[in-house]
């Protein structure tokens, strides 16, 4: 009998990584001393490591050339109907190693790069993030995107290569402090730069009303230059594209009449076009009505169009004009879909471009429009809907305004038509919103000018439709659905956390990868010492992993053995992170109180990012600095507790932390989250969740069992009576004593010795004006956290629940979820079929 295989040996047989072939090892050496030398121009002698991270980042890329022509050449002959997801965010994270998984080259790339005396982790960690996002909604475009090219969808994602992604954050004195982050500096190995696609587009100037039609003129011109991002599938040899554009001056700016004799203020001015493209926006559910932010809005959305057209009209098939100007096709070769109302103006840019240039009658352009464009809606939070006023549209934009009150005029008499009377209605329902400032509702715009709009959760569809569009629910309920979020398992299992990704491909083989629905499988291994033994083994070998790197990188001790207890995302106070510091307080002083008695380790880790003009927020991360300071220092506490604050909080952090965290924290109000996405990737990653019934918390419980997750607090029809009553802070502050104990210490100064009265502003908000509700689940959490401490001490039970989430959470696939946009909105069916390598001959 053959000896034992090792752990090792074990793993790399079987491993989802792919299999090394010595023809694969060789070529990525060759590849990657080739590029050393002709595209780096460095030897061995003179390279840092950063060269060493682009040699392989092109020759990874190298591998993916071939597949991209032959992807645009497939759709270019097939001519399919394409989807375009437009987004002015895309969080893409690091693109080498999700280029390796998706390729199957990660094992013959290690391979490789061993074999030249590097480590591909160390090169790895060189790769900026492509911050391109805040959080939520940009990241859930880098998973649809990856999805959308593994369904082999001929899919684009447009939106805007900005200079400067989302700030990265240092804690200074415990206080958030924003910096610039250059991502482009040392330049960019994955994108292509596409100059023979530049577009002009134009902003200001006046509308002109003459007998050939309507013209837009004396406008200033903004250039849109594209770059080219590869989107590989997985291995089916699809490679889509995402194309970002750039703002560049045309090389008249300002060169014409005023400038006459200042020409290098004229050439110093070309800045004030390219500006454009300079920076994301940093805010995360709350509207800025900045004149910059319209203008990156109309400009990635002007720029696109044109893009599409050209597309639609360069297509084999279709009309067979010379030159095609049959649009009636258009929606069943175009489909736009709009991730929030950020690209809305798509609506009026296609009608201006229908009317005015292609002389489409009106309602037949109407009629194109609605049928080619869907709305997805990501928040119920009023102070988050874009509502822009109407002098800036005015000044900006004059033909979309006209365009605006046009679509308006036709949407009002219609709902007068059939609700004679009802001006409250009319009002209620108008894209123009009366009152001192005029103002354009862009939600509004987006539900009349779309054949489909959806929620990203159950119970968040439901409050679209029975709160916020209700009076366009009542109108046409056909329009409404739900497409629940989801997360590509490539990225978030896979890449993140390989040890788990490979005992699950030992027990029910590799199909989970691409149908994550398999994960039920592992149902027949809940009782199975060995399984249970294993997937333990998984989870502290990756608390072991982030110990080591938070030591590394902060300094910081921490106890692996203790529970690790994360919440990371936006901080928000919707997302309540000062319930978890209540918590985190409650728990130093029943330490306190007493010391003798044993406890559940516990380390507090919470990570986000405040949006910098958002006080509260910033106050907030203050607040949980402070309260690590005197905890981590209190001799008493030991490594009974600790509060950590994680920061920088970005995809590549949350790709290390998911997988080691034991307890996920998803405690937002109910009704506040629309769905959530980071709760997903640690129900696949092995962490329990503690939450809500809020988002997608409510069809994770339905999943797995309510009882296998930590349930707590107000349903939302809790929340609404507790509205209709009125909320009064005082009353669980005064019945409850631990929470009165809480609260005075952050008032006395007790976690802010040199600065008292340092936490006043959030104590008076919860006090007195808490919208969200913290004092009114203080008790159900807190009591709820016992539970977890119970369950934690008994480790087999604790990690047979771990199972029974991960086995569930096939649902949470975002595969499931472009599968229903395509059918059910895009009306296309995903493709399982791989398109030939490069090195077959084409079909």
């Amino acid at each position: 009998m053959a000896a034992p295989l090792s752990d090792g040996d074990r793993r790399k047989q079987i491993s989802v990584r792919g299999i090394a072939g010595l023809g694969d090892v060789a070529e990525v050496r060759k590849s990657f001393n080739r590029h050393l030398h002709f595209t780096l121009v460095k030897d061995r002698n003179v390279a840092t490591p950063r060269d060493y991270y682009f040699a392989l980042a092109h020759t990874v890329r190298d591998h993916l050339v071939g597949r991209w022509i032959r992807t645009q050449q497939h759709y270019y002959e097939r001519d399919p109907k394409r989807i375009y997801y437009l987004s002015l965010e895309f969080y893409m994270g690091r693109t080498l190693q999700n280029t390796m998984v998706n390729l199957g080259l990660q094992n013959a790339c290690d391979e490789a790069i061993y074999q030249l005396g590097l480590d591909l982790e160390e090169l790895e960690e060189i790769e900026e993030d492509a911050g391109l996002g805040n959080g939520g909604l940009g990241r859930l475009a880098a998973c649809f995107l990856d999805s959308m090219a593994t369904l082999g969808l001929a899919a684009y994602g447009y939106g805007i290569r900005y200079e400067f992604g989302i700030f990265n954050q240092k804690i200074v004195d415990g206080w958030q402090v924003e910096e610039a982050d250059d991502w482009l500096r040392y330049g960019n190995p994955w994108e292509k730069a596409r100059p023979e696609y530049m577009l002009p587009v134009h902003f200001y100037g006046r509308v002109e009303h003459t007998p050939e039609g309507v013209k837009w003129i004396d406008t200033q011109v903004v250039l849109a230059m594209p770059y080219d991002t590869p989107v590989p599938g997985y291995k089916n040899n699809t490679v889509n594209t995402m194309r970002l554009w750039s703002a560049k001056a045309p090389n008249d700016f300002n060169l014409q009449e005023f400038n006459m004799g200042d020409y290098i203020e004229a050439v110093l001015d070309r800045n004030l076009a390219e500006n454009i493209s300079r920076v994301l926006y940093p805010n995360d559910n709350f509207f800025e009505g900045k004149e910059l932010r319209l203008k990156q809005e109309y400009f990635v959305v002007a720029a696109t169009l044109q893009d599409i057209i050209r597309r639609f009209k360069s297509s084999k098939f279709g009309c067979r004009d010379p030159v095609r100007t049959c649009f009636e096709t258009f929606p069943d070769k175009v489909a736009i879909q709009l991730n929030d109302t950020h690209p809305a103006l798509s609506i009026p840019e296609l009608m201006r471009i229908l009317v005015d240039v292609e002389k489409v009658d009106w309602d037949k352009a109407w009629e194109i429009t609605k049928r080619t464009c869907a709305y997805t809606n990501h928040t119920v939070l009023p102070e988050a809907l874009e509502r822009w006023p109407v002098s800036m549209f005015e000044k900006l934009l004059p033909r979309h305004l006209e365009i605006i009150y046009a679509l308006n005029q036709m949407h009002l008499d219609r709902v007068a038509a059939l609700y004679p009377g009802d001006i409250d209605r009319l009002r209620r329902m108008s894209v123009i919103e009366e009152g001192d400032c005029k103002r354009i509702n862009m939600a509004h715009l987006c539900v009349i000018g779309s054949h489909a709009v959806n929620g990203v959760a159950r119970i968040h569809s439901d409050i679209v439709k029975n709160s916020v569009f209700k009076d366009f629910y009542e109108l046409e309920p056909e329009k409404f659905q739900n497409k629940t979020n989801g997360i590509t398992p490539r990225r978030w299992l896979l890449l993140c956390n390989p040890g788990l990704a490979d005992i699950i491909a030992e027990k029910i083989g590799e199909g989970f990868i691409t149908d994550l629905s398999q994960l039920k499988k592992l149902l027949e291994f809940i009782d199975n010492e060995t399984f249970i033994r294993d997937v333990a083994k998984v989870k502290q070998e990756n608390k072991l992993k982030f110990a080591a790197y938070l030591e590394e990188q902060y300094k910081v001790k921490i106890n692996p053995m203790s529970m690790f207890d994360v919440q990371v995302k936006r901080i928000h106070e919707y997302k309540r992170q000062l319930l978890n510091c209540l918590h985190a307080i409650t728990l130093y002083n029943r330490i306190r109180c007493n010391p003798s008695k044993s406890f559940v380790p516990r380390t507090i880790m919470i990570g986000g990012k405040a949006a910098p003009g958002y006080h509260m927020a910033k106050m907030i991360i203050k607040l949980i600095t402070s309260i690590g300071e005197v905890i981590n220092n209190d001799p008493y506490v030991g490594d009974k507790l600790k509060v950590i604050f994680l920061e920088n909080y970005r995809v590549s952090l949350a790709e290390k932390v998911i997988p080691a965290a034991d307890l996920s924290q998803q405690i937002s109000t109910a009704g506040t989250e629309a769905s959530g996405t980071g709760n997903m990737k640690f129900m696949v990653n092995g962490a329990l969740t503690i939450g809500t019934m809020d988002g997608a918390n409510v069809e994770m419980a339905e999943e797995a069992g309510e009882e296998n997750l930590f349930i707590f607090g107000m349903r939302v029809e809790d929340v609404e009576a507790l509205d209709r009553k009125g909320y009064n802070a005082r009353e669980y502050y005064e019945r409850l004593p631990e929470l009165r104990q809480a609260i005075d210490q952050i008032t006395s100064g007790f976690f802010s010795p040199r600065d008292p009265g340092c936490f006043k502003d959030v104590v008076n908000m919860l006090m007195y004006h808490d919208r969200f509700k913290v004092f009114a689940d203080y008790e159900a959490y807190i009591k709820c956290q016992g539970q977890v401490d119970q369950l934690f001490m008994d480790p087999r039970e604790w990690t047979r629940k771990v199972i029974r989430n991960i086995a569930c959470s096939g649902k949470f696939s975002s595969d499931r979820t472009i599968t229903e946009y395509a059918r059910e909105i895009w009306g296309v069916e995903p493709s399982a079929t791989a398109i030939p390598p490069p090195n077959l001959p084409r079909n």
